[in-house]
């Protein structure tokens, strides 16, 4: 008899533990899910708050022109692409320059104010040891047809990072009538201001 008592009493010791520890693996498990779950929100988090790859920015016609046309910035290492294609110019050539404001609200486009120019320094050529604006692009060369496409890569601006010398967001992609000659201050000479866009999220 007290040895059957003895066995009982030893079983009911076993399932004890055997539940102490089945419930201190659930615990355990379930703290391992929660900081999994905060792991995955918080990469969540960062996802969401990284900086935009792409903008597409549609350009509008100004000043009684027929310009129009579309321009892509993206980005990758820090590098930035600028790809724009031109329509309904007038055949040669014609300024193109990054301004101020994203507001193309003016039918002249003089809403987007001047050329973007954070650094404050002289107008010039892209490149130019003397100087030149952040936002001063070049020429684009229509042709026949009045289309026209130019390329520029650079790392000197950014989509979305909040540097207020690179980010691009919040300006305007203006295309002008006439020749950017690179000398005339503050504007290049460049003429009316035929086509806008905002480069907006």
């Amino acid at each position: 008899m007290k040895r059957l008592s003895l066995i009982l009493a030893t079983v009911g010791l076993m399932t004890i533990i055997s539940c102490k520890s089945d419930k201190k693996q659930d615990a355990e498990m379930q703290e391992s899910t929660e900081v999994e779950n905060t792991e995955v929100e918080v990469k969540g988090q960062e996802t969401y708050s990284r900086e935009p790859k792409e903008v597409r920015v549609i350009l509008e016609a100004k000043s009684g022109s027929t310009a129009k046309g579309s321009v892509t910035f993206s980005q990758e290492d820090g590098v930035v692409t600028m790809m724009a294609v031109l329509n309904g110019l007038k055949e040669g050539t014609h300024a193109i320059h990054i301004h101020e404001k994203s507001d193309c609200s003016a039918e002249d486009g003089t809403s987007t104010g001047g050329h973007w120019n954070p650094t404050n320094q002289p107008h010039g050529k892209w490149g130019d040891a003397a100087g030149y604006h952040k936002g001063d692009i070049g020429n684009v060369e229509a042709n026949a047809n009045g289309n026209a496409k130019t390329v520029l890569t650079t790392d000197q601006w950014c989509i979305g990072c909040g540097d207020p010398n690179k980010d691009i967001l919040g300006r305007a992609i203006i295309v002008h009538e006439g020749v950017d000659d690179f000398k005339t201050q503050p504007t290049g000479d460049a003429g009316g201001r035929i086509s806008c866009g905002g480069i907006i999220k």
